[in-house]
């Protein structure tokens, strides 16, 4: 079944746009662009736009209970205080390796993902990371790092490597996972499954790169909506609006030898559903 219409929100030209992110603080969506180094911000209801450049390409970003924001950055996750300062949280650097996509669990934790430059096989890892800086590597044979969300009673935990051309469902308990297993798999020729949002019914939505969409898929895997977009590298979705309900998605402009005029830019498909509450990270 086709959803509604795209609209396009914020017209960039990101080469790397992805990590939309709901900050129900401030009213407003948060994403980035990764080989940018750019964090951006968006008001949807006055249009306010704002990009803040960082010193190492940046993953993720995600708000802060505190106020501030958390960093996935090229060699740790970083603080950003409301003065504008980034100290770093946990400081981990590796040679060709990279930060990639992030996300908050039901606890205040954050999962955080890497990926090497080359994206070579066992090159990334996906590690828990608390308040206080303490770090634990969770997943440490992953190759291109990406997608991660919960289930709305929190004891599910869906995660993609990329190339696996899978998203996986873990039991979820007291920040530990177990059982891993395939949720759904994407055919080829249709891309490959990059960032990942949960739906307030449990379904989950999945952008696919190099495949100019983003899917959703009931709790059971079952996939039932497909929403088509006009530039193929779609890299993340994620609710926002004052009701969760606007699906914002982000995409990309790199390798694409003559980029659609949308690439790079932050999309909306406007009531697409009903997002979940997102927890701030407690640090």
């Amino acid at each position: 079944m086709s959803a509604p219409a795209y609209e396009v929100a914020v017209r960039a030209e990101a080469t790397l746009g992805e990590g939309p992110t709901w900050d129900a603080a401030t009213g407003r969506l948060l994403w980035l662009d990764i080989l940018g180094s750019r964090v951006h911000t968006y008001d949807p209801a006055t249009g306010r736009r704002t990009v803040r450049t960082t010193e190492q390409h940046v993953g993720a970003v995600k708000p802060r209970a505190g106020g501030g924001l958390v960093l996935n950055l090229r060699d740790g996750v970083g603080l950003l205080d409301a003065d504008g300062t980034v100290r770093w949280l946990h400081h981990e650097p590796v040679p060709g390796r990279r930060a990639n996509d992030a996300a908050v669990a039901p606890d205040g934790a954050l999962w955080a993902g890497t990926m090497r430059y080359d994206e070579a096989p066992g090159g990334g890892t996906l590690s828990r990371i608390t308040g206080d800086g303490t770090a634990e590597v969770v997943l440490d044979d992953v190759a291109v790092s990406n997608g991660t969300g919960w289930s709305p009673d929190g004891r599910l935990m869906y995660y993609i490597d990329s190339p696996t051309r899978r998203v996986d469902v873990f039991s979820y308990a007291d920040g530990r996972v177990d059982d891993r297993r395939p949720f759904a798999r994407i055919e080829e020729g249709a891309g490959f499954p990059d960032g990942l949002t949960v739906d307030a019914d449990g379904c989950v939505w999945v952008a696919l790169w190099d495949g100019g969409a983003v899917r959703r898929y009931t709790p059971d895997g079952r996939l039932d909506r497909v929403i088509t977009l006009p530039t193929p590298r779609v890299t993340a979705c994620a609710f926002g609006g004052p009701d969760l309900t606007d699906l914002y998605v982000t995409t990309a402009r790199v390798g694409l030898t003559a980029p659609h005029p949308t690439a790079g830019s932050l999309l909306v498909v406007p009531g697409a559903g009903k997002g979940l509450p997102q927890p701030a990270f407690q640090g």
